[in-house]
């Protein structure tokens, strides 16, 4: 890998401006873009879906911990595998405790989710030292339905939007992808309203990116949604309302 060139100050300060606007420039398309994010209809799950968590069966409301969101990481890890893959192995060890402690300030659950049975994940969690909560989907259609497990015994194969029916390289065998769900919660009823595969998911790398994925983004300014609480579940006083 090459040095950039060398200048002057002067030189560099002009540089630098020039680059300055285009900065501005994509943090305004970048907000203007999770606003969008915002405005995105949602569904209603109607599916009863049950995972395998370490203390036993739980559904998907569980997994909101009594929160208003929850954010799901789709942890590549099948039912076969002795590890999850290397890049979502990657993602998790920069899950710090404080960014977990930060999503909940703001009413947002965050858990990961996979194919391989309970005590797979609970070793890899010892091992790694780990500490978010994550949950086998092996007994239920999660994975399937939300398009993070692709098999072609399962037809329609979509990824990323996209059909691969008609890939260059068919698939011809089950595998696991990565991506990222979000969902809300109105009282008893539950609704699916963002998910990200591929490169959506690869600059997400703290506590406001994952809530810019969310229905209610960083809940800077918190409007009561229909049916429930205002002021955010077990929110931080530093924190604005």
């Amino acid at each position: 890998m090459s040095l950039p060139d060398i200048t002057t100050r002067e030189q560099w300060l002009i540089a630098r401006k020039e680059l300055l606007i285009r900065e501005k420039e994509l943090t305004r398309q970048r907000d203007a873009l999770n606003a969008d994010r915002r405005r995105l209809p949602m569904v209603e799950i109607d599916k009863d879906y049950t995972f395998d968590g370490p203390d036993g069966t739980v559904d998907l409301a569980a997994m909101f911990a009594g929160r208003g969101q929850l954010i799901i990481q789709h942890v590549m890890f099948g039912p076969s595998w002795d590890n999850p893959c290397p890049g979502c192995t990657a993602s998790l060890d920069e899950l710090a405790p404080g960014l977990i402690r930060h999503l909940g300030s703001r009413d947002t659950s965050f858990a990961g989710v996979s194919r391989a049975p309970q005590a797979k994940l609970a070793a890899a969690k010892a091992a790694r030292g780990w500490k978010l909560d994550w949950y086998s989907s092996y007994e239920s259609d999660f994975n399937y339905d939300f398009q993070v497990t692709l098999d072609p015994a399962r037809p329609p194969v979509v990824y990323n939007y996209q059909p691969l029916d008609e890939a260059d390289e068919p698939l011809t065998e089950s595998t696991e992808v990565g991506g990222m769900s979000c969902f809300v919660r109105d009282g008893d009823r539950i609704f699916h309203t963002y998910s990200a595969f591929a490169r959506g998911t690869d600059q997400i790398v703290q506590a406001y990116s994952l809530l810019d994925l969310t229905a209610f983004g960083r809940s800077e300014d918190w409007e009561e949604p229909k049916g429930r609480v205002a002021k955010p579940h077990g929110a931080d006083p530093t924190f604005p309302d």
